[in-house]
């Protein structure tokens, strides 16, 4: 599989790479582990994976670019947030959800200290409108900095059905209600109508037909 390597202060190279192998190497490594990539002879390069291209029909692996690292230099990667813990009882009641707003956060580390993915434990989740924040997440922060605002919110137990949903609902059950009383009212009217109808013919048939004249004085 073709791909390119770059970096900060590092000349574009074109490389090409045993596709099994990258697959699995891959998969253990992720966006933030670190990769051994050697070219030729020379000596390993610490690279990180990044911006896999796959066939849009296939879905096969096309092409990847390997960003090159200074282990003594920060970079910023983004680090996807895993929910952990067991789920409050409401949820399973129906009554809640969890919402995640964020599903990754950038952060800056040192290439050495890049962890694979932060968790967030939902455990003490009780109540709605139960929130976690950036400020509230556990990880080691003398080595990772957190790219984001810490009041931003990461997870929280929101209601199972919210008031716009509810005012929503409503409306359609006010609207469902009228046109079905409309509907009542044009088939009552119909009928009305249908027995006024029988009345007339009934009164005519009980009349009498006027004699014809048979001209005579």
């Amino acid at each position: 599989m073709p791909g390119h390597v770059f970096g900060k202060a590092v000349e574009v190279e074109h490389v090409s790479v045993p596709l099994k192998e990258f697959i699995k190497v891959s998969a253990q490594a992720g966006e933030t582990g670190l990769v051994d990539l050697r070219i030729g002879e020379e000596k390993v390069r610490p690279v990180l994976i990044r911006n896999l291209q796959h066939d849009p029909k296939t879905g096969s692996l096309m092409h990847v670019d390997f960003y090159q690292v200074n282990l003594l230099e920060k970079v910023e990667v983004p680090v996807p947030v895993v929910i952990v813990g067991e789920e409050p009882e409401s949820v399973h009641l129906g009554e809640t959800v969890v919402l995640q707003p964020i599903s990754e956060l950038q952060v800056e580390a040192l290439p050495t200290d890049l962890i694979e993915n932060i968790e967030v434990d939902i455990t003490n989740l009780k109540n709605v409108d139960d929130a976690i924040t950036v400020a509230d997440l556990k990880y080691d922060r003398s080595k990772i900095t957190v790219l984001a605002e810490p009041e931003e919110v990461v997870v929280k137990l929101a209601p199972a059905v919210t008031e716009e949903m509810k005012q929503l609902m409503e409306e359609q059950e006010a609207e469902t209600a009228a046109a079905q009383e409309a509907a009542g009212e044009g088939a009552e009217s119909e009928a009305t109508e249908g027995e006024e109808g029988e009345g007339t013919g009934e009164s005519s048939e009980g009349e009498e037909a006027p004699a014809e004249d048979s001209g005579e004085e």
